[in-house]
């Protein structure tokens, strides 16, 4: 009978044994925005992305309360209307890092995402679309939290 910990001890055997023959996929870890995920403003988000700056457009939502009761589990989500959308992102401004999430799109997955994010503070939320043409595009939304998420 196979157990949950069976299956994690031979998981792992198959990762060791295809990293030891060299087919483990490098290039997907490779292109990871550690540097994003660290920046403390916008300005440093978008430099680290190799992006300009945004501009507002009505083809970008955001979805996320007007109140959040509870800070640690903010309901938040992004969505473009776009064709050409290559990372969505959802930004937190007051947070201490202030990119929160970021998924790759492509031409086979919708650009439409949900998450929890943790807020510490009432702060703006921003779904920013990275358009492959270059542009930069968000919208935003005031959340007020009435319970401290991060470190409130």
């Amino acid at each position: 009978m196979l157990n949950r910990r069976t299956a994690l001890a031979r998981s792992a055997q198959v990762a060791l044994m295809l990293g030891g023959l060299g087919l483990m996929p490098r290039a997907a870890f490779a292109a990871y925005p550690t540097a994003a995920f660290e920046a403390k403003t916008i300005a440093d988000l978008m430099k680290a992305l190799g992006a300009g700056a945004p501009v507002e457009s009505k083809d970008v939502t955001v979805t996320a309360p007007d109140i959040a009761e509870n800070g640690a589990v903010v309901p938040v989500g992004a969505s473009t209307t776009l064709a050409g959308a290559k990372r969505l992102l959802l930004l937190v401004e007051k947070n201490p890092s202030v990119l929160s999430a970021a998924f790759d799109v492509n031409e086979f997955v919708e650009p439409s995402f949900t998450t929890r994010v943790k807020m510490g503070q009432s702060s703006n939320v921003l779904a920013v679309a990275l358009m492959a043409d270059g542009r930069v595009l968000y919208a935003q939304k005031e959340v007020k939290v009435t319970l401290g998420g991060c470190g409130g």
